[in-house]
């Protein structure tokens, strides 16, 4: 080593003691301590993740490319998004609020930024290297013949194991979890009295199956558990195509038996399987969508040119978008991307997507016109608004006048704004005055804007509490705290609505199963359990995807990004909804098979893409 090669290591060896130690001092600024910061202060734990750091940083920056100027781009990008979220996240969970006068916050924002963005330019260097090192021993390590031979009947085989798997549960929680708004969907059906609030394509199929056994029956009970047993034929077979679609992409057989093993038994999969909200459907198409998407991307003119691929591209967005609103705006967006990327093949793109457009207007509008469905309800568009409004007046009355209160009861009355919950705008949100607004939208605009002028940190506030569980990964969701629902309050969590609404009751079989997704749902036992929680945290795994589409986009591998961009889409939604709880992105455990094969297989994703391109293919477009 000469002089000049050991006077850049040293520095470097400096850089990261620096880097290294005023991180470790920010740390505590991103972990919810309770107001107790001793806990990491004064700990023996504060100097291991100084060591840590230390050696991290300091290998990081000797055998990273310091000149790659996209790869720091892309990492300080996501590590910056990260440190706030994490900074704001964290005081959020303890306070209910974020300081923006706090200094600690804003010096911690750039240290912590820097420190994580060598990490993870470190970690996208060691994937890169697993690539290489990976492709070198495929070329001296032959497979034997006998691992590769496919199982018979392999899809039949997995469709009939998860059913199997997921049974015995639906005979614990028999008849299955009935709630979030069913049993306002089933009285629609019911009584023939319908609204746009809910999709009709699921209050149709939910109350229609419930009314036809019940009438038959005279169970509700057993209606129940019929809609929860033909939701799960859904749920395998679309967890079926994914794991045949995987296994025709030649994904490594050891990751499929994984991600079966997941689909069965993770209690997040199988209590939204035997869950009535509509939300898992939506889930699946969307699912299937990606899977399309992907397919799009990386088969090109053969897509194009296949009939049942284009057909399937349609019915899945188009299941999708009938499924849950928020789809449609996600999905008006997603065209616009569609049409860009795929701008070589426009005419039948743009025929394709109005096809979906079309029929998706012309079934939910006819579906209206038909059962006589009436909506006269502004309240889900309106939730961000009607949560800051009220968080003003709980917290700053004083910045309205006598006249601005005055139109503010018009449409929030008095005893809806003394229910404000930051975390939850349902108390206030059903209180509010469709009629009012409609007659006058302009006035309360106007409202809204000055008293946002005035205090716009209260507004920023309002939605970031009410949302925070989506992207700060040590959020504990009990969002229903104090809530009584049918049979039981919600105290401590509120991750997963255990509860039968009637006319259904709970008549579990097996009752030690029962009572242990009841304690995964209500009370806080994954919580306790280290790395274990953070597979429930809808923000971690939210930062799992971000950082895969990042590496992705690093990757440069551009044709597998459009289904990235479609989670994305949702995601931005789903901000501005009523609260966060994890059924507003099932997505994200739904969808972590498919997008953990496309980071740790993409190599092969490409190879069997170009396999598969028919020979009449440019030589540009196989490349």
């Amino acid at each position: 080593m000469n002089e000049n090669e050991l006077g850049i290591k040293l520095k470097l060896n400096f850089i990261a003691f620096l880097i290294a130690t005023a991180g470790t001092l920010c740390f505590p600024q991103i972990i919810n301590l309770k107001g107790n910061p001793l806990v990491f202060t004064n700990s023996i734990f504060s100097v291991f993740v100084w060591l840590l750091c230390i050696y991290a940083v300091n290998l990081s920056l000797h055998t990273i490319d310091l000149y790659d100027m996209l790869g720091w781009k892309l990492a300080g990008g996501i590590s910056f998004a990260f440190t706030t979220a994490m900074l704001f996240g964290a005081r959020l969970e303890a306070a209910g609020n974020v300081d923006f006068k706090d200094w600690k916050l804003w010096i911690s924002l750039p240290v912590l930024t820097c420190l994580f963005t060598i990490l993870v330019r470190k970690s996208w260097n060691f994937l890169g290297n697993m690539e290489e090192r990976k492709e070198k021993l495929a070329r001296y390590i032959k497979v034997p013949q006998t691992l590769k031979s496919p199982v018979k009947n392999a899809d039949i085989l997995t469709f009939v194991f998860l059913l199997l798997c997921w049974l015995p549960v639906l005979l614990a929680v028999y008849p299955g979890f009935f709630v979030y708004d069913a049993q306002d969907e089933y009285l629609q059906v019911a009584s023939r009295n319908f609204t746009t609030h809910h999709p009709l394509v699921h209050v149709l199929m939910l109350g229609g199956i419930i009314c036809a056994v019940h009438k038959v029956t005279d169970s509700y009970n057993l209606g129940i558990a019929c809609y929860m047993f033909v939701q799960m034929l859904i749920v395998a077979g679309g967890f079926t195509f994914l794991l045949a679609w995987l296994r025709k992409k030649k994904i490594n057989r050891t990751l499929r038996i994984l991600s079966l093993l997941y689909f069965a038994f993770f209690p997040v999969i199988v209590m939204f399987t035997l869950c009535s909200a509509k939300d898992t459907i939506f889930t699946v198409a969307l699912l299937l969508l990606l899977i399309s998407m992907l397919e799009m991307g990386m088969a090109g003119e053969r897509f194009f040119h296949s009939g049942p691929e284009m057909a399937f591209f349609v019915l899945s967005a188009l299941t999708m978008l009938l499924f849950r609103k928020n789809g449609i705006y996600a999905f008006a967006v997603m065209i616009l991307a569609l049409l860009f990327y795929h701008k070589k093949y426009l005419k039948k793109m743009g025929m394709l997507l109005a096809v979906i457009v079309v029929s998706y207007f012309l079934i939910s509008g006819g579906l209206a016109a038909v059962l006589g469905a009436h909506e006269t309800e502004n309240q889900e568009i309106l939730t961000v608004p009607i949560q800051q409004l009220a968080r003003t007046y709980k917290f700053n009355k004083d910045v309205f006048s006598e006249e601005e209160i005055a139109v503010l009861h018009e449409i929030l009355p008095e005893e809806a704004l003394v229910l404000y919950n930051p975390k939850l705008s349902d108390p206030v949100k059903y209180r509010f005055r469709n009629e009012a607004y409609q007659a006058d939208r302009s006035r309360y605009l106007e409202l809204w804007l000055r008293i946002g002028l005035r205090k716009p940190l209260s507004y920023i506030n309002a939605w970031l509490v009410n949302s925070y569980g989506f992207w700060y990964p040590d959020t504990i969701i009990d969002v229903y705290s104090g809530n009584t629902v049918f049979t039981f309050t919600y105290e401590d969590s509120s991750y997963f609505g255990y509860e039968v609404e009637l006319p259904g009751v709970r008549a579990s079989k097996i009752p030690w199963l029962d009572e242990a997704y009841r304690r995964l749902s209500l009370e806080l036992e994954q919580e306790k359990i280290p790395i274990v929680s953070m597979m429930y945290s809808p923000g971690c795994l939210f930062w799992c995807f971000a950082y895969v589409f990042i590496y992705v986009l690093y990757r440069r591998k551009y044709h597998i990004t459009i289904p990235y961009l479609m989670v994305f889409l949702i995601w931005l939604t789903v901000l501005l909804g009523p609260t966060y709880l994890p059924r507003y992105v099932l997505i994200f455990w739904f969808g972590l098979p498919l997008f953990a094969a496309v980071m740790l297989e993409e190599e092969k994703f490409i190879r069997t893409a170009c396999e598969e391109m028919p020979q009449t293919v440019s030589s540009r477009e196989e490349a």
